[in-house]
């Protein structure tokens, strides 16, 4: 799972230790070489679905990192393209990893809480990628909130979600044991790291964004197939503000 290059051991460990800001700045180096970077075929399948509701002029990557959505932002807008993180570290190698440039819209890097972002009716189009095990479920309606109130009236906000493991699954147990061991940690150390993979179920993400005035789309992203029962193992999250 992890790169020669990637995080040793007790790098990882002494990560999982501190708060979730301080984690990640010492885990910025190395970040993209651990399998906690969005893969590129999931960032691939997410913009060809979401090109053909543009045209989009100006991007937000809500919890941008090292800025893997940045990067298809950049090939989806046509203005500017602004990468938020509560991160220094992150935003530093996101930095150096997409400068912007000629060919392209601008970029701009921001650090500020996604709980409490800085900007108003300013996107066309708003993404994120694997960020949302970092926020409690009873974080979501003011996350979107936050990020409805950054979107321009008629912009979108887009993610990926996969379908749950089946129950007694490898994946299943995998997922549950780690969500398990993260409760303990933040039962017996401080600060926190929130980090959970079993919190963002795809019914009460909808229901929570429908609360804060999106209208919800559920687009099949097909290249990841379809489970047994027929439905799709990943899908684009779709949500436009009124």
């Amino acid at each position: 799972m992890f790169t020669p290059e990637g995080p040793t051991l007790r790098e990882l460990a002494v990560q999982a230790l501190s708060s979730t800001m301080r984690g990640y700045d010492l885990l910025a180096p190395k970040f993209d070489r651990t399998p906690y970077r969005t893969p590129d075929r999931v960032l691939g399948a997410v913009a060809d679905a979401v090109r053909p509701l543009g045209p989009f002029g100006r991007g937000l990557d809500v919890c941008c990192g090292t800025g893997a959505g940045t990067g298809v932002l950049r090939g989806l807008c046509t203005e500017r393209v602004t990468g938020v993180d509560f991160s220094a570290g992150m935003l530093d190698v996101a930095r150096t990893a997409h400068p912007g440039g000629p060919g392209g819209p601008a970029v701009d890097w921001v650090r500020a809480d996604a709980r409490a972002l800085p900007f108003a009716d300013a996107f066309d189009l708003a993404l994120s990628f694997g960020a949302f095990g970092h926020f409690l479920p009873e974080e979501r309606p003011g996350l979107f909130g936050q990020v409805y109130a950054a979107l321009r009236p008629g912009g979108l906000f887009a993610f990926p979600v996969g379908a749950p493991p089946a129950v007694g699954s490898a994946a299943h147990w995998s997922l549950l044991g780690f969500d398990l061991a993260m409760r303990a940690r933040n039962a017996l150390w401080r600060p926190p790291f929130v980090m959970y993979y079993r919190t963002f179920p795809l019914a009460g993400v909808v229901d929570d964004l429908v609360r804060t005035g999106f209208t919800v789309r559920l687009l099949p992203l097909e290249e990841f197939g379809r489970r047994p029962d027929g439905s799709p193992r990943v899908r684009l999250v779709a949500a436009a503000r009124g």
